[in-house]
């Protein structure tokens, strides 16, 4: 859970997700408050994914693998 909370990609989707939520409240609702929510889930699934691939590989290198 540590890898996931001190990485600086998924901070940066986070905060994102923090400025789709003001701007879903303060903004008109049309297909662009959508498209922004679209888009933060993106992003920060490739954010968790980045981590996750990460981590298998210091896995692997720890093992005696290497790419």
């Amino acid at each position: 859970m540590r890898k996931f909370i001190l990485n600086t990609t998924v901070l940066g989707a986070l905060f994102g997700g923090i400025s789709v939520v003001r701007a879903t409240v303060k903004g008109p609702r049309d297909w662009r408050t959508g498209l922004m929510w679209v888009g933060w889930g993106i992003s920060l699934a490739v954010a968790i994914g980045t981590v996750v691939k990460e981590a298998q590989e210091a896995d692997l290198e720890d093992e005696g693998y290497s790419f």
